[in-house]
């Protein structure tokens, strides 16, 4: 069952407005559009504050104040405030990269992080930076959780599931994907929202809805698909 919220076709709608205006302003020589593109990288501090909104996990902090200040020192750079090259920012993705393995024993979810792990966990914690993962969940009280994929895919296999009443995924991925399969006997409600991306809802919805999966969250430029 597809119950999208439509805040990704609001956010689409208004991007496509606000660009609209600008090209219509540039063209009667009332603004000058070129000074807007030396601000682009604020679309990383916006995805930032996004990935904040939903998360509720110390890596979902991590990765969305991550994307905050690669826009902000990007931003300041092309406003002549700091002066660096990328080249010599290589050492901040082993720090970034650090940091993850830090909190993932943290949080008690290391397991999650192994390729092909099956295990009984209630909430899930998921995590793919420039990598893949492909995990099974069998827990019998399924609550929901967070899953993340940057650069990268999660496959999570929750066939051998069950939830109780209810349960809650909050999902982000940017460039990258993520795959969910569920049972049949699972109602798939989704709020996600889709930044030039997608979520692709292929369940076949059951007779009785007294399973219901929410899946929340961003697709930016990836995608989401849930199958049963």
């Amino acid at each position: 069952m597809n119950n999208n919220n439509g805040q990704g076709r609001i956010l689409v709608g208004a991007m496509l407005l606000l660009f609209g205006t600008l090209a219509l302003l540039d063209n009667l020589d009332i603004f000058s559009t070129r000074d807007i593109f030396h601000f682009w990288p604020m679309v990383f501090i916006i995805v930032g504050v996004l990935k904040i909104s939903k998360s509720d996990s110390t890596t979902g902090y991590i990765i969305g104040g991550g994307f905050i200040v690669l826009g902000t020192m990007l931003t300041l750079q092309y406003m002549g405030i700091i002066h660096f090259r990328m080249r010599d920012l290589w050492p901040v993705f082993l720090i970034f990269a650090g940091l993850m393995v830090i909190f993932k024993g943290k949080l008690g979810d290391k397991n999650n992080y192994l390729n092909g792990q099956t295990n009984q966990d209630s909430v899930c914690n998921i995590v793919a930076v420039m990598s893949g993962n492909k995990l099974q969940n069998s827990s019998q009280d399924f609550k929901g959780g967070e899953i993340n994929a940057v650069m990268g895919g999660v496959e999570l296999d929750l066939r051998q599931a069950s939830i109780q009443s209810e349960a809650t995924l909050n999902v982000f991925a940017m460039w990258g994907g993520i795959e969910l399969k569920i049972p049949n006997d699972w109602t798939v409600i989704s709020h996600g929202s889709p930044i030039l991306g997608g979520f692709d809802d292929k369940t076949v919805p059951p007779m009785l809805n007294t399973k219901k999966l929410y899946i929340k969250g961003y697709a930016v430029m990836g995608g989401v698909e849930i199958k049963n």
